[in-house]
């Protein structure tokens, strides 16, 4: 199965494009060569070799093949993990974490990474540990320009952290309950204490 997936840096690339775009969005052949900066004919090959193990799905709208990557795919959970680690906010988050102090846990929420509209109580990231908030608001403001979006986020200590785990906060129990992709840390060691 594996091999269905990282045969090639054409591949790795367009799979970077389609899962860090917001859910369902249909791409034009052209677009993706542009936006992948690879060759029309290497783009053409791995879209159809894409398309023969199910990861994406083709239309024909006014003469033009557009493509779209497929929700359904075994992987895909798995695939929107690795990409967000590699790219985006979670791949910069990830690249710079020595300057970020010390994060004991960082996550995305899932809404977050598909681009869904979330209302202003949802937080699109969580760090826990001790930060070097420059660094971080640094970050976050490259991305927010980028999205051309603000970044709902928060950030805390260990400390504090357990302590409103602990006392059942409703803030964090409600942003450890969403679906997420954990950047740094481990989930199991993120959910002790907390029982829904």
């Amino acid at each position: 199965m594996l091999e269905e997936l990282f045969i090639s840096r054409v591949r790795v690339k367009i799979l970077q494009l389609f899962l860090s775009s917001p859910t369902d969005t249909l791409f034009h052949v052209r677009e993706i060569v542009r936006r992948v900066s690879e060759e029309i004919n290497a783009v053409r090959r791995e879209l159809a070799r894409m398309e023969k193990f199910g990861l994406v799905t083709s239309e024909w709208r006014a003469n033009r093949r557009l493509y779209r990557f497929k929700k359904d795919y075994l992987y895909y959970k798995e695939l929107i993990s690795l990409v967000t680690k590699s790219t985006g906010l979670g791949g910069n988050l990830i690249k710079n974490k020595g300057k970020l102090g010390k994060i004991k846990f960082a996550f995305l929420s899932t809404s977050f990474i598909k681009y869904a509209l979330a209302s202003s109580e949802d937080v699109d990231l969580l760090v826990v540990g001790s930060i070097v908030l420059p660094e971080l608001q640094a970050i976050i403001s490259d991305e927010q320009v980028k999205r051309e979006a603000e970044i709902n986020y928060s950030f805390m200590d260990e400390a504090e952290f357990h302590f409103r785990v602990k006392r059942r906060d409703p803030f964090i129990l409600r942003v450890l309950i969403q679906p997420k992709v954990m950047l740094l840390g481990d989930e199991d060691e993120l959910l002790e204490g907390v029982s829904v």
